[in-house]
C-alpha cells in the first residue's frame, strides 16, 4: 500500500491571512510553520518519512507521515496529550491552518495512528533526522549567512537533570508493588480474582490497600522494621513457590516472566542477610546498591546527583549546541546515575553527522574524562573547559608545586624533585619531609607529602593557564549559550519527564530541540526582514 504525500496548498486564503496577523505576537511558531511547512517537509524529506512505512501490510490504513510529524512538533510546542492533539485538529483553527485542513469537521488522524507514528519515528531514528532537518532549514532559508560563519564548528555540551515520570518508592513498597503486579498477571492467566490468588498463595499482606498499613509497626524501631521486612520476604517466598507449582510453564513466558524478574531484581538489590540474626532473616540493605532500580513503572529511572546538594530520580538530558548559531545539533538522554563522560561519545557521533570539522570543544568538567576529549584534541580541536581546582585547605596546594611534563618531574616548594607519570600518585621522601622547614605549610601526615598526577595532566595544566588570563576567562563564558539552550528546554518541558524510559525521553528532547531551532530560525528571519525595511527607509 502506497504512503500518501502531504500536499497542502501554498495559497494563503483570506481566513489564513487573518489568523497569521493575529499570530504576530503570540504562538508565533504556528505562523512560521504555515509559511515554511513545505520547505521543512520537502519531497526528499517526505520520502525519508515514508520509508518508515515500507513494511505496511495489506489492509493497514494509509497515513500521511509529514502531516503527523508537524502535529508532533505542535504537540511539543503546546504541551498537549495525544488525545488532545486529535481534538485540536478539529477545534483549533491554528492547528487546522498549519496542517492544511482549515474548515475540516473530522480529525486529521486517529489517536492510534498518531501513537503508531511516534513509535515508528523512534524505531527508525527519524526523530534525529527531524532535528537535523531544522539545522538544514536554517541554512536553506538564509537565516544565517553561512559564508560569514566559520567553516569549522565550535560546539558546547552540557546537561540538566530530568525527574522521571515513574513513581519512586522505598524498598517495602517496591517489593509489594512488584508482587501485586505478579498477582494481577496470575489472576488474568487463571481467570481468578486477585483476592483468590493472594489467599491461595498465602500472601495476605497484599490484600490490604497498603502493605505498610497491613504490617502495622512503628517504622522508627529497627527491630520491628527488621521483623516486618522478614514477614514480607517470607510471603514473597510463598508466592514464588506457589507459582512454580501452579504455573510452571507460564512463568517462563511473558508477561509473567518479566514480572517475576522485576521482583527478583528488587529483592537482590534491596535485601541482604541480617548479620544480627545470624543471617537467618533478611533486612533492607545498608547503603544503596549499584544501579539500583527506583521505580516499578519506569525500570530505567535511577538515583542521580547534579551537585553535592542536588539529588534527583530519573534521567540526565545532554545537549550539544553550535556556539556560532546557537542551534542544537545533538541530544542524548542517560539514566541519572551515569556519569556525564558516558554521554560525550554519542553526542560527538551526532555532531559528526554534520560532516564539519570541530575546532573548539567547550565542556563542563564532568565530560573531560571521556576518551572523546583525547580524540578531539588528536584531531586538532581545542578543548575549552574549567580545570579541576586542587584544594588542600591552608596547606600548599598542587598548584604550588612545579610540574614539568617534558622532564616528567615535580618540584616541591622546598626544591625537592621527584619523577612523575600520568595517572599516578607521587610521594615525597618521608625523611626529607620530616626535616623540611616548610613541612607545617605542606602536610600534616606522618608520611611524606603526596601529590596526585592526573591521567590528563597536560590538559589540566593548559586549562589552568587558560583560566588565569582575562582572555581565557572570556572564552570560557562562550558556553553560556548552551546554558541558555538548556534553560529554554527546561521552561518548555518542565522538570518532569513526559514519557517512561530513556529512548522515549530522548525523542522528547530531540523534539523540544527541533522546536527551539525553528524558533531561532524564525527570529533570525524576522530580524533580517526588519533590518532590510529600515535600510530601505
Amino acid at each position: 500500500m502506497s504512503v500518501p504525500r502531504w500536499q497542502p496548498s501554498d495559497l494563503v486564503t483570506r481566513r489564513e491571512q487573518i489568523l497569521l496577523k493575529r499570530l504576530g505576537r503570540v504562538r508565533k511558531l504556528f505562523g512560521f510553520l504555515r509559511q515554511y511547512r513545505l520547505r521543512i517537509f520537502d519531497d526528499s524529506f517526505q520520502d525519508e518519512l515514508a520509508a518508515m512505512y515500507r513494511d505496511t501490510g495489506a489492509g493497514s490504513d494509509p497515513v500521511v507521515p509529514a502531516l503527523m510529524a508537524v502535529a508532533a512538533l505542535l504537540q511539543g510546542y503546546v504541551g498537549a496529550s495525544d488525545a488532545e492533539v486529535v481534538e485540536l485538529t478539529i477545534v483549533d483553527l491554528r492547528w487546522q491552518m498549519v496542517l492544511g485542513c482549515l474548515g475540516c469537521e473530522a480529525p486529521a488522524f486517529s489517536q492510534g495512528a498518531f501513537q503508531d507514528f511516534r513509535e515508528r519515528l523512534i524505531r527508525h531514528g527519524m526523530d534525529r533526522r527531524i532535528l537535523e532537518r531544522t539545522v538544514e532549514v536554517a541554512r536553506e532559508t538564509g537565516a544565517f549567512d553561512w559564508r560569514k560563519l566559520p567553516k569549522t564548528l565550535r560546539v558546547a555540551i552540557d546537561s540538566r537533570p530530568l525527574e522521571g515520570a515513574g513513581r519512586v518508592e522505598d524498598t517495602v513498597n517496591l517489593l509489594a508493588h512488584a508482587a501485586h503486579n505478579i498477582v494481577v498477571c496470575v489472576a488474568e492467566l487463571l481467570r481468578w480474582s486477585e483476592v483468590r490468588v493472594a489467599e491461595a498463595a498465602g500472601i495476605p499482606l497484599l490484600l490490604a490497600s497498603s502493605v505498610k498499613k497491613a504490617l502495622d509497626i512503628e517504622w522508627s524501631d529497627p527491630e520491628a522494621k527488621a521483623e516486618a521486612v522478614e514477614r514480607l520476604a517470607v510471603q514473597l517466598d510463598r508466592l514464588g513457590a506457589w507459582i512454580r507449582q501452579k504455573l510452571p510453564e507460564e512463568m517462563k513466558k511473558p508477561p509473567l516472566r518479566e514480572h517475576l524478574e522485576t521482583l527478583a531484581q528488587i529483592r537482590t538489590q534491596d535485601l541482604e542477610p541480617d548479620p544480627t540474626a545470624g543471617g537467618k532473616r533478611r533486612r533492607v540493605r545498608e547503603g544503596v546498591a549499584e544501579d539500583r532500580r527506583v521505580s516499578i513503572e519506569d525500570p530505567e529511572m535511577r538515583h542521580g546527583r547534579k551537585s553535592k546538594s542536588h539529588r534527583f530520580n530519573g534521567y540526565k538530558q545532554h545537549v550539544a549546541t553550535d556556539l556560532d548559531t546557537t542551534l542544537i545539533v545533538g541530544c542524548v538522554v542517560t539514566p541519572a546515575n551515569r556519569p556525564e563522560e558516558e554521554a560525550a561519545a554519542p553526542l560527538k557521533a551526532e555532531v559528526d553527522r554534520l560532516e564539519r570539522k570541530v575546532a573548539e570543544w567547550h565542556l563542563d568538567r564532568g565530560y573531560v574524562a571521556s576518551p572523546v576529549t583525547a580524540e578531539v584534541i588528536a584531531d586538532g580541536a581545542e578543548v575549552v573547559c574549567k580545570p579541576w581546582v586542587p584544594r588542600n585547605g591552608k596547606l600548599f596546594a598542587k598548584t604550588d608545586f612545579k610540574v614539568n611534563l617534558r622532564a616528567l618531574t615535580i618540584t616541591c616548594p622546598a626544591g625537592e624533585v621527584q619523577p612523575i607519570s600520568p595517572g599516578s600518585t607521587v610521594e615525597f621522601d618521608p625523611e626529607t619531609c620530616a626535616h623540611c622547614e616548610l613541612r607545617p605549610q605542606c602536610t600534616m601526615s606522618s608520611r611524606g607529602r603526596q601529590v596526585r598526577i592526573a591521567e590528563d595532566e597536560a590538559l589540566q595544566q593548559r586549562l589552568r593557564k587558560l583560566i588565569s588570563t582575562s582572555r581565557g576567562r572570556e572564552r570560557l563564558r562562550h558556553r553560556v549559550a548552551i546554558e541558555h539552550s538548556l534553560g529554554r528546554i527546561s521552561r518548555r518541558q518542565g522538570r518532569r519527564a513526559r514519557y517512561l524510559g530513556v529512548r522515549k525521553n530522548e525523542y522528547d528532547l530531540r523534539r523540544a530541540s527541533a522546536i527551539q531551532n525553528l524558533e531561532i530560525t524564525h527570529r533570525r528571519l524576522v530580524q533580517q526582514a526588519e533590518a532590510a525595511t529600515r535600510k530601505a527607509a
